[in-house]
């Protein structure tokens, strides 16, 4: 399963118990602090992907980092260290603030790209997504330097891949197949 399939499944369950628990708000407050800590703190990226330290070790971390957090994120992370996942919390933060913005009828769309995308062609993106998805459409950018060129889509939990590097692999998986 992708990383990115898997943030949104957890991301999807963690909603319905903050719903059924009205957590809400406090889930999603939570949530964005977890991902601005993660994206801003290079040195707690890599103790979530050093696959020295124990489950335990980053649960740990993470507990005493956010420790006015709501319990339901303090089970989260208890789940991710049991489950072998606590390297996707950035991803399911992310997932999570998404379905938050959907549910208040809002899309969140994520565009992957090589290089930054200038304004002319985000305005552009913005603007097809709105019409197609009917909804008031966000768009964050994330540059991965691996895509070569073309761009990687992704709205709720569907992903498009129109990059460089994703028609390699197709490629690659096709000529290996046969």
């Amino acid at each position: 399963m992708s990383e990115h399939r898997a943030s949104y499944r957890y991301a999807k369950a963690l909603m319905d118990l903050a719903v059924e628990q009205g957590q809400v708000g406090g889930m999603e407050k939570d949530m964005r602090l977890i991902l601005d800590t993660i994206q801003e703190n290079e040195s707690l990226r890599d103790v979530l992907r050093n696959p020295t330290l124990t489950g335990v070790d980053k649960k740990n971390a993470l507990t005493a980092l956010f420790k006015g957090s709501q319990p339901l994120t303090m089970e989260l992370f208890k789940l991710l260290a049991t489950n072998k996942r606590i390297d996707i919390l950035k991803g399911i933060a992310g997932q999570f603030i998404a379905l938050f913005e959907q549910a208040q009828g809002q899309e969140v769309a994520t565009v992957v790209t090589a290089v930054p995308l200038n304004q002319a062609l985000e305005t552009k993106l913005l603007k097809k997504l709105r019409e197609i998805s009917g909804k008031e459409v966000t768009l964050e950018n994330e540059i991965d330097k691996d895509l070569i060129g073309g761009f990687i889509l992704r709205v709720g939990d569907l992903e498009y891949n129109a990059s460089l590097s994703g028609k390699l692999e197709k490629l690659e998986r096709k000529l290996l197949s046969t």
